[in-house]
């Protein structure tokens, strides 16, 4: 089957079209034809040396994708029919023509999603509903900075926290972004931080109280300050190094306001774990994708032979929503 391989660790340019063989799945594992899959942050870092696969996974960068069942493994007892459309959250192989993934880690789409657009949003929704409200148990009512607004996890968080009453503040590194993030995607505040210091926006914008919940995607650059950012009894999830891997950092201040910092990572989570998370997401934001609460955002698709134009676009920072290859 046609896939993409890495040449080695670096730019873009490492990636490469190449004919591999087909996987096959085993036990409780069904194989997907992929239409389309996503390009996540995950898949940079893995390209640039940086994340690489936990033991067993696939080579082959992609974390998620859409497209048909082909075949079962064994022991499939998910209710899935041959060519039905399916979107999937991966440990790796997205970047390939077909792929074998846990049957518990497979959903149908949302009723009104095109196969395509499909794509956007397993890893997303998962990732986002897994630390937004599995973990850091973000209520109506309260007050999130997400951090990063302008990509696929912003994006999908903005708006699964508006969906559930919470009021949010976003982060952004444009006057454009930050347009679109409140204008498009709902965001009470949207802040460019190449222009302002988020905290004192996020303190203006909450009477000096702070944030409930701060969603990060930057790690250590920012660690000091989201600690500054946050209310009492606040939590802090890191998901993300975007920014560097260690920090210095005043326990005072995060004792004094009795605050949760909270590291989570998706990818290295068993199979039973996923599922229940992909369970999760079927459970509570499939609903709202099919209502038009939430919408993928798809901003670029590219051919699977122009991954490395698509990986450029990625890493230019240009983009808002998802970037996807389609095959």
């Amino acid at each position: 089957m046609k896939a993409i391989v890495t040449t080695g660790a670096g730019g873009p340019e490492v990636l490469a079209l190449a004919e591999v063989s087909a996987p096959v799945p085993g036990p409780g594992e069904v194989l997907i034809d992929v239409i389309a899959a996503g390009i996540n942050r995950a898949d940079v870092q893995q390209r640039r040396g940086f994340y690489p696969p936990p033991p067993g996974a696939s080579n082959i960068l992609g974390l998620e994708v859409s497209g048909r069942i082909a075949s079962f493994g064994p022991n499939v007892t998910r209710p899935f029919s041959l060519g039905e459309k399916v979107v999937a959250l991966l440990t790796g192989g997205g970047y390939a023509a077909q792929v074998v993934v846990p049957a518990g880690q497979v959903l149908a789409l949302p009723e009104g999603i095109d196969v395509i657009s499909a794509a956007a949003l397993p890893e997303v929704a998962a990732t986002v509903h897994s630390n937004l409200f599995m973990t850091a148990q973000l209520q109506a009512g309260e007050t999130v900075l997400i951090h990063g607004g302008a990509g696929g996890i912003g994006a999908m968080a903005i708006q699964l926290a508006k969906a559930a009453g919470a009021r949010v503040i976003a982060t952004a590194g444009s006057d454009e972004k930050v347009a679109m993030l409140t204008g498009y995607l709902g965001a009470d505040l949207a802040v460019n931080y190449r222009t302002e210091d988020f905290v004192e926006r996020v303190k203006a914008f909450t009477e000096g109280r702070g944030a409930d919940v701060i969603l990060d995607v930057v790690g250590a650059k920012y660690l000091a300050r989201n600690v500054d950012a946050l209310a009492t009894y606040g939590r802090l999830v890191i998901i993300g190094l975007q920014g560097g891997a260690t920090a210095e950092l005043n326990l005072g201040a995060l004792l004094t306001k009795r605050a949760a910092i909270i590291g989570t990572t998706l990818r290295a989570r068993s199979v039973e774990e996923k599922s229940a998370i992909m369970e999760e997401v079927r459970a509570h934001v499939w609903p709202l994708v099919s209502s038009g609460a939430v919408k993928p955002m798809v901003d670029k698709t590219f051919p699977l032979a122009r991954v490395a134009a698509a990986h450029e676009y990625l890493d230019s920072g240009s983009h808002v929503g998802k970037v996807l290859l389609t095959l």
